[in-house]
């Protein structure tokens, strides 16, 4: 009975640690996704200081803000989903 326990908690142990083996991303891979997000917040920082500086209407900034935040939104979501698949892959 113990011996069915210990075969049985060894199986689990071994089929859990080959699952992170076949998901681990590659040195490129990482490299990649430490690029983005080093590109990303060189953007976010960027826009944000072309917001403080904005010298049209209220509107017009309020719009050139919407407009950076939904191409910083898309940015992430495309390089996340990236990373995603690098990680099933």
């Amino acid at each position: 009975m113990r011996l069915s326990y210990l075969l049985i908690m060894l199986a689990m142990s071994l089929s859990f640690s080959s699952v992170n083996v076949l998901a681990a991303e590659t040195f490129g891979e990482k490299l990649d996704a430490r690029t983005n997000d080093a590109q990303r917040e060189a953007n976010k920082a960027v826009n944000r200081a072309k917001e403080a500086a904005c010298p049209d209407s209220d509107a017009e900034c309020l719009k050139e803000k919407a407009k950076n935040r939904a191409g910083e939104a898309y940015d992430a979501t495309k390089d996340k989903a990236s990373e995603i698949k690098n990680k099933v892959d």
